[in-house]
Parts: structure tokens; sequence; C-alpha cells
């Protein structure tokens, strides 16, 4: 729709009617014009509303113009009528006595007089402003109390009847000057108690205000010292409420600080007096009494004064000032009652008790604020702000000084105040960082245990190759041993050695490889250390010392100002120290005991049963447990604080160390080293705990089928586990002296299937990494096999001995038997203790299956096969000790043979290291004197079997032409191939 543009035209637009006939046709000029006509009626009935609502206005307005006009008359009138009459005067007679003349002259005095202390009056106000804008209150007072007096004088106040007094009804001025003048002591009063809250005033400000207080008020000094702690107070409680804004809470705190050092101060210097006869501070002290120095300057009406009045210099250099009366010009104020100086005992009580009433306003306050800061780094920075806050020397020469003579004590402001309130909220935020550090592990680990029971072992169609294969890492190390990854060496291993190597450098794969530390071992020990250096970072700005196990280069040295013992207001900072590391120590181990207490949760939902998905899990809370004390060194440093540099020390001079052993035994050991050694025992523990469940479920599929296979009762089965007997030939003397020779045949190696469950054995523990699981471990394992093996062969020799079906028990059953069982007591059993006979530390069940199976051999022949037998059995022992290294372990490996040549025994012996540093069972060269040609031959030799068929290593190793004195070397991957007689069923079990 168009818009009529005759419409849209503005009455201001229009300047030329000329224009409108030109650009309009006649009916929009017709619209035009009834517009312009409306809006004149529009605006005609504006002005009478106007003229209606400003009416009386306009009716006041002009009668006052009326009244101005008739006084204007009325002045003019008076103005002709005072010339008319001053001609008269001049025109009258030209004598007057002298007492009218003198009259006049005291008439014309008393006028000035007067007429200069009206003008006094009305510039007091002006002069009080001034004052005020300078903060010179006391000034301000006095003329206050100087327009008082004034007033007095003039007799300014309203008559008896409500009349004015005469003065006030000749000058209507003062009317209003009086109204004025009321206000000004309520204003003084007040801008006088806000500068006693200010932080940055002088003291000579403060005495000045109080004064002003007390001429207003016409109070005592005591009075004027609760009111200047009163003001301090509300100070205070101001400075608590401001909002909090991050760093704001550093200045808050500064501030609190610094006003109640400032308050003391200033009450020394302004209402402390020393007392008669004491001493004097000396030159360059503090000065004190100012309160009563100031009073006695305002108030005083000696001679020496009168160089200090109010009215001093105007006096001197003005003309009408001269006219002003002597009570105006010497006016000094004055206090109705005596201002008696106040007593120490009074100062010091009203000042102790402000103290302990302030203190509980500041602990509550302050304890408030720290809430919101939530690092160590925080509260260091504020502690450290307050020690060069108190630390300056404007406030440590005089500190100590200044609360001896109010309090007659220190008062040491961090102690009494500040410090328990920080360490609290160290305690808290400590408390809360451990507390969210055992969380997230206790996630972590739960997230990790569900991952490795989720992951079937082994997985072709898994989703995630990586945690599937990390899976199969945790049931089998060996797996994780032999392969390849980019970080097996570190980037500086060429150059850098181990020894070089802190505790705190990144570790090689290869290293945690040897440990048997899996992947997601090494990714829980790492997040957790990662909190725990956080913790340690943060920590470290809170103590005095740098933390050995961090390899920061920044130390938390001391900012740069006076000494910790320079002053005595300043404080020394690390008096807390060890409670804060006991907070950190006790924030730790409690992270620890929950991470332990679930996993033992987790422990016991996976046992008695253990399934094979669990497996995995189980040996992975197993290693954790081995492992967190050495892949997180930071916990160590967390709970032995400074004590684990002193061991780092320790541990750099082993030569000291040995050298000073018997010192460091008998010295002291430390709670924390208690605590730390305690945390170990159950880390070690519960390792144990896990352990266990796997040698239990082990040791139980392990031994039911060896059961099974012992308590076979066809001779089909008998014979399937029967193994090589060798032919010997014995000599005996007859009884008529001369040798008889005889063959007998003896049993050389165990039955297959005690062979299978050795073997099975070796192989399970290998998976597990059994180098690096704990010896007591693996002693219950073995404990726990043979009790299980012992329990079936008492079962067996329960069972009836003729049965329809069951083979018979012979003599050649019986001796396979027995040495089965004697050598399975050889490799499980733990060795003899010194002092106790082996048939003592044998259990007992050991001897009743012996004695049973040997009923059923001849005894005649049971003596002659005893000594071969036993040898039989030594031999064996040890030609297997290599391949079953594990099983029997350092402290039940056998003596070198000797390199006499007088030795007739034709097999071969490989003896073993006796130090286990990383690898287990390292075979060693036989002969120290060996010559250097014999050693290429037999190299070659054994490089020439390696290339023969599969199997002939085994042969090689228990053939009898090898020559005693040669060597014999086997390489670590070898080890596990050095047996002599292994049944098929084992090689196919190993693949």
């Amino acid at each position: 729709m168009a818009v009529d543009p005759a419409l849209s035209l503005r009455v201001s637009e229009i300047k030329d009617p000329e224009v409108l006939f030109e650009r309009y046709n006649t009916a929009e000029i017709r619209r035009v014009e009834r517009k312009v006509r409306g809006e004149i009626e529009q605006k005609k009935e504006e002005l009478r509303q106007m003229v209606g609502e400003r009416y009386r206005d306009l009716i006041d307005a002009a009668d006052t113009i009326g009244e101005m006009r008739q006084c204007s008359e009325s002045v003019l009138q008076s103005i002709q009528d005072m010339h008319r009459y001053c001609h008269q005067l001049k025109q009258g007679r030209a004598g007057s006595n002298s007492c009218r003349q003198e009259g006049q002259t005291q008439w014309q005095e008393k006028f000035y007089t007067m007429a200069s202390q009206i003008k006094l009056l009305l510039e007091i106000p002006e002069r009080i402003w001034s004052a005020m804008e300078a903060s010179q209150y006391l000034q301000a007072t006095q003329l206050y109390l100087l327009c008082c007096h004034l007033h007095s004088l003039l007799q300014l106040g309203a008559a008896t009847g409500g009349h004015y007094s005469p003065v006030l009804v000749r000058f209507p001025i003062l009317v209003r000057q009086v109204a004025t003048t009321g206000h000004f002591r309520s204003t003084i009063l007040l801008e006088s108690r806000s500068l006693l809250q200010g932080r940055a005033v002088s003291d000579q400000a403060i005495a000045e205000a109080l004064v002003s207080t007390m001429l207003l008020e016409d109070s005592s000094p005591r009075q004027a010292l609760a009111d200047f702690l009163l003001a301090r107070k509300a100070s205070i409680h101001q400075l608590l409420n401001q909002p909090q804004h991050g760093a704001g809470i550093k200045a808050q705190v500064c501030s609190l600080v610094e006003l109640l050092v400032t308050t003391l101060f200033q009450a020394y210097a302004v209402f402390y007096l020393p007392p008669e006869g004491g001493p004097r501070p000396g030159q360059g002290a503090l000065s004190c009494g100012m309160l009563f120095s100031t009073l006695e300057n305002v108030t005083s009406t000696t001679y020496a004064a009168k160089d200090r009045r109010l009215l001093q210099e105007e006096t001197s250099t003005g003309r009408w000032f001269k006219y002003l009366p002597p009570s105006i010009i010497e006016f000094q104020p004055a206090l109705r009652t005596l201002a008696k100086p106040i007593q120490r005992e009074q100062l010091r009580d009203t000042l102790q008790q402000w103290i302990h009433t302030c203190k509980e306003d500041i602990c509550r306050g302050v304890s408030s604020l720290l809430v919101y800061v939530k690092s160590l780094k925080g509260l260091a920075a504020i502690r450290d702000s307050v020690w060069d806050l108190l630390s300056t020397e404007s406030i440590s020469q005089h500190w100590s000084t200044v609360c001896q003579w109010l309090l007659e004590r220190p008062l040491a402001v961090w102690d009494d105040f500040l410090q328990q309130l920080f360490l609290q909220r160290l305690q808290a935020i400590t408390k809360e960082e451990t507390e969210a550090i055992s969380t997230s592990s206790i996630q972590l680990l739960t997230s990790t245990v569900r991952d490795l029971e989720g992951q079937t072992i082994p997985t072709s169609s898994a989703t995630n190759p990586g945690s599937a294969r990390g899976a199969q890492y945790e049931v089998d190390v060996a797996s994780f041993l032999w392969s390849e990854s980019p970080g097996d060496l570190l980037s500086d291993a060429g150059w850098v050695s181990v020894n070089q190597r802190g505790q705190q450098h990144q570790r090689s794969s290869l290293a945690m490889k040897t440990q048997a530390v899996t992947p997601f071992v090494q990714n829980f020990c790492s997040s957790l250390d990662a909190k725990l250096k956080a913790r340690l970072d943060d920590l470290r700005h809170y103590l005095p010392f740098q933390d050995p196990g961090s390899d920061s280069s920044a130390v938390s040295a001391p900012p740069s100002g006076p000494s910790e013992s320079a002053s005595a207001s300043s404080f020394n900072r690390f008096t807390d120290s060890p409670a804060v590391e006991d907070a950190l120590r006790e924030g730790c181990l409690a992270c620890v005991r929950l991470i332990l207490s679930s996993i033992r949760s987790e422990l016991s939902s996976s046992s008695p049963h253990l399934s094979p998905a669990r497996l995995s899990s189980v040996l992975f809370m197993a290693r954790l447990c081995q492992s967190i004390g050495e892949l997180c060194p930071n916990l160590k440093h967390c709970i032995l604080g400074k004590h684990s540099s002193s061991e780092a020390t320790a541990k750099g001079t082993p030569r000291q160390g040995k050298k000073l052993g018997k010192a460091r035994a008998t010295s002291e050991v430390s709670p924390a080293q208690t605590k730390w050694a305690a945390l170990k025992e159950d880390l070690l523990v519960c390792s144990m705990e896990a352990y266990r469940i796997w040698s239990s479920a082990l040791s139980k599929v392990l031994l039911d089928k060896f059961g099974t296979a012992l308590h076979a009762e066809s001779a089909g089965a008998i014979l399937t586990t029967a193994t090589n007997w060798e032919d010997l030939e014995i000599q005996e003397e007859a009884e008529s002296g001369s040798n008889v020779t005889s063959n007998i045949r003896l049993p050389v190696q165990p039955s297959w299937f005690v062979q299978s469950l050795l073997f099975q054995l070796c192989v399970q523990v290998n998976r597990v990494g059994g180098h690096a699981v704990p010896r007591p471990t693996l002693q219950e394992l073995l404990h726990t096999c043979l009790n299980q093996a012992l329990h079936h062969y008492h079962t067996f020799t329960q069972q009836a001995p003729s049965r329809e079906g069951v083979f018979p028990m012979t003599q050649n059953r019986a001796l396979q038997l027995l040495f089965d069982l004697r050598y399975l007591n050889t490799i499980l059993g733990s060795r003899v203790e010194e002092g106790k006979s082996s048939r003592s530390h044998q259990d007992p069940r050991f001897h009743e299956v012996c004695d049973w199976l040997e009923s059923y051999i001849d005894p005649f022949d049971l003596d002659v096969f005893t000594p071969p037998l036993n040898t039989n059995l030594n031999r064996l022992s040890q030609r297997t000790s290599v391949l079953l290294g594990l099983l029997t372990g350092s402290d039940k490996q056998f003596a070198p043979r000797s390199s006499s040549g007088n030795s007739q025994e034709p097999y071969n012996i490989l003896p073993l290291a006796s130090s286990q540093t990383r690898f287990g069972l390292l075979p060693l060269s036989m002969s120290n004197v060996r010559k250097s040609k014999s050693a290429p031959r037999s190299c070659d030799a054994t490089l020439q079997l390696v290339s023969d068929r599969p199997g002939i290593r085994y042969e090689s190793l228990s053939v009898s032409n090898v020559p005693q004195d040669g060597p014999c070397f086997v390489q670590p991957w070898e080890k596990c191939f050095s047996f002599t007689f292994c049944p098929p069923s084992v090689f196919e079990m190993h693949r």
C-alpha cells in the first residue's frame, strides 16, 4: 500500500508555501492544511495544560516579584532619608560636647567588634570544609569549637518565648549560618572514626583524630583507646568480608597481618607512656604518648602555647582581625574532665582482650578464605608474602620491644594466628588430592581388570589387538620377553651407562622385560607415579629442601630477604615441615592401602576357584603389588621425605656402607622408614596372595593329571609311563672268597607322568616370568605340589591290593615308583637345614610310602640296589638341574665336580652360577684351567650338534664319550633344552 506523501510531510519542513503548490495538488495541499491545523490545536491544548499546571508557580513568582519591588522601594527610600539626615547633620550645629564624641567612639568600636565576629563566623564553615578535605580533623574540630564560642558571645541561641536575639533580628543571614554549623559535629566525628580504620595512616593523624573525638564528645583516653580498637576490629571484619578473587586472598591475608601489626605499633605510639623513672626510648627509637602530647598542645593555656594559637597567622596578617576580642584570639579548646594517662596494666589487659577477640575472628575468616586456595603452591605464596611483610626493617626492628612494653610478652603473629590454619588447609588439600589419586587409580585398576577378563587368549577376532596382546602378555610373559619394541633401548643408551642413570630416569623396555613388568603394570605404575610426582612438585614449594626424587632443577629456596633468625618478628617458615611431610605420608599410605583393599576385593572374588578368564587379571595384580614399590619412586619419596635423600646417599657409597655397616645397623630407624617397610611388606603379602591363587590353581590342574596317571590300573596304561632302565654289572664276594659278577637292571629316569608334571610345572612358571616371581611363592608352589603328590601316593597305598582287573604291584614297578617318589622329593622338597636330620625334616607320609614300596622289594635285592639307585638319583638330579632350574633354585644346586683325573663318572654335569642378578641359573664353564686349544674343538662339536636332527642336543648331553675335562657351554636360550631323556609328549605340549 502506497503512503500519501502529503501526510508524511513534517510541519518543520514547510519553509516556502510556493514549493508546496509546485509539488502537491489541491487535495494534497488541503490534507497538509488539515494536518497543520490539527497540530496547532494540539500545541494549544498542551500550552493550556502547561499553564494550568504552572499557574500556581506563576502566581507565587508574581507575588515574590511584587514583594521585591516593594522592598527595593523601601530600601531606596531609607537611603534617601539617610542622605537627607546626613545632609542636615552637616548643616546643623558644628560643635558638640566631648561626652557625645567619646560615646560615639565607643559605639563605633563595639560595632566593629561585632562586625568582625560576624565576619569570622561567616568564614568558619568554609575553613572547616577545607580542613576536612585536607583530612585535618583536629583543626576542623578547633574551628567548630571556636564557632560554638562565637555563638555564645553573640548570643545567637533562641531566646525565651521563641524570639530571636537582637543580633539575629538585625542580621537575618546568621539564622541559616547557625543551622549549618550544627551539622559539623556529626560529620567530623564520622570522618575521624573512618580515618581510624585505615592501615596506611600516620601515627600523628591517628592521634589528632582521637583528640578530635575526645574534644567533641568530652571523653577520656580510655574511651579513645576503646574507639581506636573498635575501629580496627571493624576494619578487620571489612577485610574478611571482601569478595574472593584468586590472588586477592594473598592480599587480604597480608592486609590482615599488616593491620594487626600496625595497630599494636600505633597503640604504642599513641597511648603508651613510659613509667616515671623508667628507661626512656633511645635515640632513633619509636615515639610514644602522642595522644597526650597532642592534647596538651591543643588545650594548653601557657605562654608557650601562644605560638600554636588557632588564629595566630590571621591575626598577624589581616586588618579586621585586630578588632576581635582577646577571648577569641587566644581561644583554646578545653576538656571538662582531666585526661589521665592510661595505666600500664589497663593498657595491657585491654590490648590482650582485643587480640584474643580478633584472633577468633581472624581464624574464622582466614579459614573461610583458605578454602579457595587449591594448591600448596598458593599456600606457600601466601606464607612467603606474610614472611616478607614481617621481615621488613620497619617492623622487625622494634617488634619485640613494642610487644614487651605493651603486652609484657612476645607475640608471634604467624605462630599464634596463621600457622595452624595453613597446616589444616594443607592437610585438607593433601587429603583431597590423595583421595582423588586413590579414586582414579582404583578406577584404572578396575577398568584394567575388566579389560583383561574380557579378552580371550589367544584371540584372532579381537577388536583391539593391542589390548588382546597385553592380556596375552599377562599370562605368557615369555612372549613379552622375546618380543621386540621400539623402546627396548633408550635413545641415549650408547653413551649413558646404567650406573649413571638415577632412579628417576626413564627405564628402558628391555629393563622392564627383564623384571617381567608387563605393559599394563607399567601403565598403572607410570600413571600413579606421575600423580605422586605432581603432589611432590606442589609440596616442594612448601618445604625448604629439594626433593631428591625430582628431576627438576628448581629448588625451593627461601626468597631473598633477611635471614630466618635475623629478626624477632619474622618467623621460621619451615618449622611445620615434619607435619607437612606427615600429612603427605599419611595421605599416600591411605591411598596405597585403598588400592590394596581394592586389589584384595578383586582377589577374593577370584578365589577359591580361578577361572581361565581371571587368570590374567590375578597375575596382573600380583605383578602390580610386586612392582609398585620399585616403579613408583615418587611413592617412596612421599613416604620417606627427607630420609630418602640419606638413603640415596648411602646407596651411592657402597664401600663406606660396608665399612660403616655396624654403625648403620645400630642407628635408630625413623618412623617414616618403619612405615615404608611396613607398606612394602603389605605389598609383598598382597602380591604373594595373588600368586598363591595362581599357584593353587596351577598345582590342582597339574596334580590332578598326575594322580590320574599314578592310579592307572591296567597294564597297558602302566607300560605307557615306563622309561628306560640301565643294565649294571656288579661284583660281589662269595662265601668262598671269590668274586661273583652279576647283572642288574635299575631305573635311571622317572616315569613319564613325573617328567611331564615337572616339565609342565617349569613351563608354566616360565610363562609367568619365573625369574621375577618371589622365591617364597616358588617354594610354596613346590611345597604344595609335593604335598599333593604325597597325598596321591598315600591314597595309592590305601587301595585294595587284590582287585579284579588291577595290575598287581611287582618289584620292578615298586622300584620305579620308589625312584619316582625320591626324585620328586629331591626336586620339589626344601633343602635340609643344618643341625637337622633328613628324616625328621621330611614329611612322615614320604617315609610311609617308601616303606610300603620297599615292602614289595626283596630285602637282599634292596640292599644291593640301594647304592646304585642313589647314584642314579643323584646323577639324574644334577642333570635335570638346568632344565628344572627355576624349580631347584640356587639353594639346591650341586657343587661343581672336581677336575681330578681319577673320577670315573662318564656323565656331564653343568655347574651353575650361584648369584642371580637378572637371569637365574646361567651355566658356567667346567674348568678354569682348560687349555686354549680344547675350547675351539668343543665349541665346533657343539655347533655341529645343532645342525643335526631334532633332539640330537638331548642325546649329546647324555652320551658317555664326552671328555670329562672338556668344556661345555650352554647358552641362556638353550637352558630349557638341556634335559637328556624327555618323552615325546613333553615336546608336543611345549610346542
